[in-house]
């Protein structure tokens, strides 16, 4: 699902206008980043949680030549459903 398509259906279930749906979507997406920025999770009960995972360098292989490279650390987001979300699935 895209912003655009979550903000419309925020819109469909709430009667409010496209500016204000688009804002509250922009909102609890900025504050779930921020959390995960600061806390290092972000954890939304009955919905699940979001993690920074860090990921070491490490040495892999160019699947073409075969030939040794150096894959850097980076930090992505890991996320885990919560049990009530799994249920209702």
């Amino acid at each position: 699902m895209s912003k655009s398509a979550l903000s419309k259906s925020v819109r469909e279930a709430t009667g409010c206008t496209v500016a204000q749906a688009d804002a509250a979507v922009e909102a609890v997406l900025n504050t779930i980043v921020e959390g995960v920025k600061t806390d290092g999770s972000f954890r939304l009960i009955g919905f699940g949680s979001f993690a920074k995972a860090e990921r070491p360098a490490r040495q892999g292989r160019n699947p073409k030549t075969g030939e040794a490279i150096e894959v850097a650390a980076s930090t992505s987001i890991k996320f885990s459903t919560a049990a009530a979300l799994k249920k209702a699935l």
